[in-house]
Order: structure tokens, then sequence, then C-alpha cells
């Protein structure tokens, strides 16, 4: 595949600066104490919880299954699988999480299903969208009861307040969004074709698009959107398994503060993890550093138990959702573009 996920070396400072994050994460929580948490570990619990993160794959790898049905692209559940996980490994290695990681994901499902490539971009930025919906969702419900069962801090407010903002502010700009999407067409159009002329001067071998091919593909991805919201039915039912998908994201980290003895309310989890998925979109690697601190920042005040115990939680909850998910999407996508290889030599 003709794609270095934006360039190699960005990726490598990227991942250099997420390890510097945990570095003084967990130098400041006390590396020795988490270590000797982690060593105390259930090791069937944490092993539930590495199930919870596959399954977790496979649900959200059936709603975008179910979003490429509705623009007339079959894939098998196995496939669609892959595809997630492929997603979700080029969202891990690539900086500011599923914004750095779509192109290479649009690319992935096209070369694998044979669809154009403003397709797959369109079945992939729904997907994101629509998993925005149960996880605030979700998160609501968990800030509700810890409203109702329990004295929340002034942490706990700030993050509620952060969060209900989220829920009206992402909501309003998609919908400015696509009431402007002819004015941002345009905007692309005038941004795209100079610059991919100047690259042609510069680079001989690449052929400069034309006007007309970019405001044909521009047009097709909004197409593929106008599809993918007008069938109410499947998009339910992908609402449904990106619902899934967050709830068993939630039973991970549940399952990983049991695995270090604290049995925590489960509501606990439906609020820390979305917004601790937030910080997946710094500039790092899959949020590498950002999101494992938000977890710290959020577990302690909102369950009570200390920050060394949080940290190690952390450590079990992104080794299943964030490390198996770059080794099982790695591997993923050297399966499907062998796959693909094969398919364009027999042809």
């Amino acid at each position: 595949m003709d794609v270095d996920f934006g360039d190699a070396r960005s990726i490598l400072v990227g991942f250099g600066a997420g390890g510097v994050v945990l570095l003084a994460l967990y130098s400041i929580v006390g590396l020795e104490d988490v270590l000797s948490a982690l060593s105390q570990a259930d090791p069937l619990l944490f092993a539930a919880v590495c199930v919870a993160a596959i399954c977790w794959l496979f649900a959200w790898g059936l709603a975008l299954r179910t979003v490429l049905s509705v623009i007339a692209v079959d894939v098998s559940m196995w496939q669609s699988f892959l595809l997630l996980a492929g997603a979700t490994f080029a969202n891990n290695v690539t900086p500011f999480g599923q914004a750095g990681g779509e192109p290479f994901s649009a690319l992935l499902v096209s070369r694998t299903t044979g669809t154009e490539y403003e397709n797959g971009l369109a079945a992939v930025a729904s997907v994101d969208t629509l998993n925005f919906v149960p996880s605030i969702s979700f998160a609501l419900v968990g800030v509700g009861y810890y409203a109702t069962r329990f004295t929340v801090g002034n942490r706990v407010e700030l993050a509620a307040v952060a969060l209900v903002a989220l829920a009206l502010a992402v909501p309003v700009a998609a919908y400015l969004g696509w009431r402007s999407r002819h004015h941002l067409s345009d905007l692309v159009v005038r941004a795209a074709v100079p610059v991919g002329r100047t690259l042609g001067r510069a680079l001989p071998k690449l052929e400069p698009p034309e006007e007309p091919q970019v405001r044909d593909r521009i047009e097709g991805f909004f197409g593929a959107l106008e599809r993918v919201g007008g069938d109410h039915h499947q998009l339910a039912l992908a609402v449904s398994f990106s619902a899934l998908g967050w709830f068993l994201l939630s039973v991970s980290l549940w399952l990983s503060l049991g695995a270090l003895g604290h049995w925590v309310p489960f509501a606990a989890a439906l609020f820390i993890v979305p917004l601790g998925s937030v910080a997946g979109v710094t500039p790092l690697p899959g949020g590498l550093g950002g999101v494992e601190a938000a977890l710290v920042l959020l577990i302690v005040p909102i369950t009570g138990v200390d920050a060394q115990t949080a940290a190690a939680a952390a450590v079990l909850h992104r080794g299943a959702t964030y490390l198996l998910p770059v080794l099982l999407g790695g591997s993923a996508t050297a399966m499907l573009e062998a796959d693909n290889a094969h398919g364009s030599a027999s042809d």
C-alpha cells in the first residue's frame, strides 16, 4: 500500500512524545507502586478485559458493515472486523486519533471492497460520527447516576460541565458544517487543485487532478453521506452496534479496576471512558500518554481509588484497548493487503 501514514518520522516523534508523557505520568504517581499494583492483578480478569476489547472491535466492525451496506458495499462479518481493526491500528499510530487515521482507513476500505475512495471515506467518517451519539449518552447516564447517588467534587463537576458542552457543541458544529457543505466543497476544490498542480510540476510522475475530478469526488463523498443518513433503519442498527462497543469499552475499564481488587460502580466506567477518549485527539499517536493521564485524573475523584491503582488500571485497560488493537490491526492490515495484492495480480 502506497501509504506512509503521513510521515514515518512524525510517527516516531509522536511515539517518543507519548513515551515522555507516560514516563512523566508514572513518575509522578510512583512507578514502583504502579508495578506493585499490577503484580497483584487477577490474570483471569485481565484475560476478560482482553476479550471485552476484542468484542468491542467486533461490534464496531458490525457498525462499519452496516454503514457500508447502505452504500451498496457488501462485506462479511470477518472482513468488517479486519477492516475495523485496521482502522483502529491507523488511528493508534497516527497523531490526532481518528482525524489522522481516517485517510488510511478509507483507502484500506476502498482497496479491500473495490469501492471508490470517497465511499470508503464516507463510511469511515459516518461510523466515527455515529460513535459520538452513544458515547455522550452513556456518559450522561453515568454522571446522572453519580449526581443522584454520591457527593461529587469540583473535578467531577468540571468534567460534567465539559461533557454537557461537548454534547451541545459537536452536533451544532456538525449541523453547521453540513449546511455549509457546498461552500466547504468549493473551498476544498480551490485549495486542492493548485496544490495538485504544484506537486505535478515538482514530481513529473504525479498526474495533477483536474477541477472536475476533484469536484466529482467531493460530491460523491457527500452523496454517500446523504445515503447513509437517509436510511433510518440501518442508521439505528449501526448506532446500536456502536453503543454495544462503548458498553464493552466501559466493561474493559470496570474489569481492569476489578482485577486490582476495586469493584467500583459500573456507572463510573460509563462516565469515565467517553470523557477519557476525548484525549485521543491530542497530537500523540492514538492519544498515547494523554488518554492514560485523563483516565487517572478521572478515576481518582470519581471512584475514590488511589492514584497508583488508577494508573495501574489505566495500564490494563489501555493494554487491551490500545496495544492489543495495534497488534491485531497491524496483522489485519497485512492480511487484507496481501489479499488485495493477490487479487490485483490475478486480474
